[in-house]
């Protein structure tokens, strides 16, 4: 592999997991309603801080002391709790929320950063696909050095934040054709969605 199909192939498969959908496209999409454009591309600065701390992990070979059976399935439980978190409680929200209330003033960015990071954390597969696909990029990258694992790096994010930009600012500018009772539709759709991801993830690391 040369740099330029280290950055592609990351961009690709990247791209490829960011279309599917998961906890961390409906999180995006029932914000960017309220809080604009700016949703997508904030959620994937904290999404990426904790891509950067998995990419250390395995440059320095430490992904060897998480790679256990046991860990992962610690994680996966952490990352279920957490959907069924949220999940209730966007649905404990519905009777509150209007597109007309003003944004508080302690819903800013940097909630938007740490929300990146919980709701990776909160899709059990992004562990699992870091620890299996991604140990292997990252391991094929750092052969060619230090410039070759910046490049899948910045191949791999900058597949999320083009299409969660695209997904935020698409919704973020129909919202003026949405209602509170449309609003108050999906963001109950969102938290369902984000309950049945805990319910389908259940099954799967409890079966």
């Amino acid at each position: 592999m040369n740099y330029l199909s280290i950055f592609i192939v990351s961009f690709v498969i990247a791209l490829s997991g960011a279309l599917a959908p998961g906890p961390l496209l409906t999180t995006v999409i029932a914000k960017s309603i309220r809080h604009g454009s700016k949703v997508g591309p904030t959620i994937i600065i904290g999404h990426a801080i904790l891509e950067i701390i998995m990419v250390i992990i395995i440059v320095f070979g430490l992904s060897n002391f998480i790679n256990k059976p046991y860990i992962i399935k610690i994680i996966s439980i952490a990352g279920i709790t957490i959907l069924f978190i949220f999940g209730i409680n966007m649905l404990k929200s519905i009777k509150n929320i209007s597109l007309k209330t003003e944004q508080k003033e302690e819903e800013k960015e940097n909630n938007l950063i740490l929300l990146g990071i919980t709701m990776s954390i909160a899709n059990p597969y992004w562990s699992i696909w870091w620890l299996t696909i991604g140990l292997g990029l990252v391991l094929g990258a750092r052969r060619l050095g230090a410039l070759a694992i910046g490049l899948f790096f910045i191949g791999h994010i900058l597949a999320d934040l083009i299409w969660y930009s695209i997904v935020s600012l698409t919704i973020s500018k129909g919202k003026r054709f949405i209602t509170d009772r449309a609003y108050k539709i999906i963001v109950s759709i969102c938290g369902i969605t984000l309950i049945g991801f805990g319910l389908y993830f259940s099954t799967i690391i409890f079966h």
